[in-house]
């Protein structure tokens, strides 16, 4: 890939940024430098070598959901609210 002061200039004008010529200029010899190093995985033999899709060991914990009986009353729960109307909890208008 080739990273040129045209291409710097055309990906400021879609991000909406204003650069120099100065900045511009810093920005595609630092990409080309990234570019060149990151390319130099390119030289690395990866034969046989499973790819590496987690680092942590980790799992998922699946568990069966369960209905749990509640001892509160309707009219316990609803006395713990701001507001009611009508037996149900009056919440703030959304939209």
């Amino acid at each position: 890939m080739e990273i040129n002061c045209e291409t710097i200039k055309h990906l400021a004008k879609l991000s909406d940024f204003d650069l120099d010529e100065k900045e511009t200029e810093a920005l595609t010899h630092d990409l080309q430098n990234i570019i060149k190093y990151i390319s130099q995985l390119d030289e690395l033999d990866t034969e046989g070598v499973e790819p590496t899709y987690q680092v942590f060991e980790m799992e998922n914990v699946w568990r069966d959901d369960e209905v749990l009986r509640q001892d509160a009353t309707r009219e316990e729960l609803l006395a713990l609210t701001k507001e009611e109307k009508d037996h149900q909890i009056k919440v703030p208008r959304v939209l």
